[in-house]
């Protein structure tokens, strides 16, 4: 079956197109009832990754690990007279009675009544003991440690525990003051809040922006209407498929519904424009579509198929969400064509109103400067890729510079309330990452073993600086060893054990829960676990944290055979240092895998590497200029999960200006005109629409910088100044390479 007669079948049968289109996207409504959305931190990680064993260990055996602290100010915290510890505990009583909160602990628990607030020495050694998790150094900060109910035994979603605690934290009674709530599942409630609305909203501004964007150029309400219903319908469709495929919405999936709207308006522009040029030359409405089809639909389909690549190879990364992305926006690229096909003819065609679009304002100005342009890079093209090629090495040389983006709290907007929160906790607690040493304990502690501990915590406080970033440690060997009426070390071998066990019988009865999750029994292996808790600052480099990580380590199997470091400070370290890493490797990918494509689809080895050419180099100097200013000026910008994607993703996008420009080209070339006669009609008829469906991916991408979630805002942003990049490589290197080469070959 030939070009001709797929495009005669497809006006033919347009009409039951577009009802087959109407009962899909009706069909995929209903599906993608059932998509959910992700709400799990381990996921980012492969099921089979010693960093996630060892932390579903933790979480199994200390009864689910799931904790948020509560923190406020209280100047009369230990105030003598009591009143502040009173406030406390009755603010305790409050959190506990939240639904899906197991215990709280707090300054006031370990001794009776208000003992905690007087100045004898068991009350001073356990202020100073629990100092840095319940309260701060000065006094003046309280910290209440809600432990959770593990996900599946809780009688209550997660967002409605982490709601209760904020609402009680935000109503506080006088004096007390700046309630503020962090921790591992306020992070993962608060970060899906964001990305849910953000879907919703960017979705919104996405289609009012492209829809005012195509009205102003093409100004029929018609042309404006086909693109949205093909997005619409590409959105249903690639959500039914995720829901049909059990693929969950991830952190980064707010982006889907704006990258979607631009990969199908962008496609759209280049189809108004071809159609208003055919109703130009004198041919019927339906002559035109015809006309246009046949010219458009092969540089289309292989456009999308390159846009699918372009995300699919973001499977390579090691970064779960990513992944998702990749799977998710491939997905989207082959609905659209498909709704294309389906809804273009039938919608075009249909009824006798408002049937043609407008000439774009400034349209002759445009095509004035595109064939200046041209005419200054056929001249002189060798200096053009000379000067490129100095260019983007100077750039290139900024990668180096790139610092990874190591405090996860950095990915929401510094004004909102997580970032807050966890400001405030780094401040006034000493750090607000928090990991632990899990170590292989016996049946029955006993000194040797909580005395072997308890050198190990010395060594972690006391050690070298490698280890400045651990501000706290603290396990039941603390407990037992520093609130003992005498010192243990001294006392004789029976003594000394009898007064450990009385005094870990004592920690059990008083705090049971507390005691539950720092010794415990493994339910799958049956091993006993002793659990010691570390408090670490956040704000270090990804370069100091994963040393600090190694070096814990280090000291931890040094003294225990089997000990691990895990927790949620070293999953996210693992996570975000693995950025960088991805970057590349899915750049690799992407322009192995669209190169391919372009090979295929060109017929042409020589054309496809040419054709990458001004697509690749953009992203280079996109990030090498982001080097250069994070070294010079702007130390903030540094690399997240959305700087991880925008190289594959750019790759995607951008090639499909230089596909149609390529396809125009060859077909000039077989209709025998010159290089130089080729590249013009090339120029006039791609060129225009190469500037107006990059004005269309820009517009739609600035909408991202609205975002709470800081990676979408990077990954717009980026993604925009690449597609600038894009657009001048392929008006101005492009042609510029063809020019040298084709030449080259016609002359040979």
């Amino acid at each position: 079956m030939n070009l001709n007669s797929v495009v005669d079948g497809l006006i033919k049968w347009r009409y039951p197109m577009l009802a087959l289109a109407l009962l899909l996207a009706c069909s995929a409504a209903v599906v993608s009832q059932n998509l959910r959305f992700d709400r799990s931190v381990e996921n980012m990680f492969p099921a089979d990754s010693p960093l996630l064993v060892s932390y579903h260990k933790l979480k199994r055996t200390f009864g689910g690990n799931e904790i948020v602290l509560a923190v406020y100010e209280d100047d009369q915290l230990f105030a003598t007279d009591g009143q502040g510890i009173r406030r406390l505990r009755a603010l305790r009583e409050r959190l506990e009675a939240v639904p899906g909160v197991k215990a709280v602990l707090s300054v006031d628990l370990p001794l009776p009544g208000d003992l905690i607030v007087n100045n004898n020495p068991l009350s001073r050694r356990t202020r100073e003991l629990f100092e840095g998790y319940t309260h701060n150094a000065d006094g003046n900060t309280a910290s209440l440690v809600c432990m959770l109910q593990p996900k599946n035994r809780a009688s209550v979603p997660r967002r409605e525990t982490v709601d209760g605690i904020r609402d009680i934290m935000h109503s506080l009674p006088e004096p007390l003051q700046n309630g503020q709530i962090t921790g591992e599942p306020v992070l993962v409630v608060d970060g899906f809040r964001y990305v849910e609305n953000d879907g919703a909203r960017l979705g919104r501004w996405s289609a009012m922006l492209l829809g005012l964007t195509i009205i102003l150029c093409f100004r029929s309400l018609r042309w404006v209407m086909i693109p949205i219903a093909i997005v619409e319908m590409s959105l249903l469709l690639t959500n039914g498929i995720l829901a049909l495929l059990e693929i969950q919405l991830s952190m980064v999936s707010s982006m889907l519904t704006a990258v979607v709207m631009v990969v199908g308006v962008a496609t759209m522009v280049h189809v108004i424009l071809r159609f208003r040029e055919s109703r130009e030359l004198g041919l019927s409405t339906e002559e035109s579509l015809r006309r246009t089809c046949r010219l458009l639909l092969i540089p289309i389909t292989w456009a999308c198929i390159t846009d699918a690549v372009g995300f699919l190879a973001l499977t390579v990364s090691s970064v779960g969400p990513v992944q998702d992305y990749g799977i998710m926006m491939a997905i989207g690229s082959l609905m659209v064509l498909l709704s294309l096909v389906l809804i273009l003819p039938g919608a075009a065609l249909l009824g006798r109103i408002d049937l043609d679009p407008r000439s774009p304002w400034g349209e002759a100005g445009l095509a004035d400067h595109l064939q200046g342009l041209l005419q200054t890079v056929v001249h002189h093209p060798r200096a053009l890729v000379a000067g490129l090629v100095g260019v983007t090495g100077f750039l290139m040389w900024g990668i180096s510079f790139l610092d990874v983006e190591t405090d996860f709290t950095r990915n929401f907007r510094a004004d909102s309330d997580i970032a807050k929160a966890y400001n405030y906790v780094e401040d006034e607690l000493g750090g607000a990452g928090v990991c632990d040493i899990v170590i292989p304990a016996p049946e029955r502690l006993d000194w040797p073993f909580l005395e072997q501990v308890r050198e190990m915590q010395l060594e972690l406080r006391e050690g070298e600086e490698s280890l400045a970033g651990v501000t706290k440690s603290f396990s039941l060997a603390d407990a037992v060893i520093e609130l003992s009426p005498v010192d243990l070390s001294k006392q004789p071998g029976p003594l000394r054990s009898g007064l450990t066990q009385t005094g870990l019988a004592a920690m059990r009865g008083w705090m049971p829960v507390f005691f539950d999750a720092m010794y415990s029994l493994d339910p799958e292996t049956n091993q006993k676990y002793f659990r010691v808790m570390l408090r670490v600052q956040e704000r270090q480099s990804s370069q100091q944290k994963q040393a600090l990580i190694d070096r814990l380590e280090d000291i931890s199997k040094k003294r225990f055979e089997g000990a691990e470091v895990t927790g949620y400070f070293v999953l996210l370290t693992h996570l975000i240092d693995s950025v960088l890493r991805d970057q590349w490797r899915t750049f690799l990918v992407a322009v192995i895998g669209i190169g391919g494509v372009m090979w295929i689809a060109l017929r042409s080895l020589r054309l496809a590497l040419i054709a990458l050419i001004p697509n690749a180099l953009p992203i280079l100097i996109v990030l090498g200029g982001m080097g250069w200013a994070s070294h010079f000026f702007w130390p903030e910008l540094k690399i997240n999960m959305g700087t991880a994607m925008i190289a594959a993703v750019s790759m995607g996008l951008s090639i499909d200006s230089s596909i149609h420009y390529m396809f125009a080209f060859q077909r000039a070339r077989r209709e025998g005109l010159s290089v130089s006669e080729s590249l013009e009609r090339v120029q006039h008829n791609v060129g225009k629409a190469m500037v107006l469906s990059t004005l269309a991916l820009i517009v739609g991408f600035t909408v991202l910088s609205t975002s709470r979630f800081v990676p979408t805002v990077y990954f717009g942003v980026l993604v925009s100044l690449a597609m600038c990049g894009a657009l001048a490589g392929n008006l101005l290197v492009l042609p510029a390479l063809l020019s040298i080469f084709e030449r080259r070959r016609s002359t040979t």
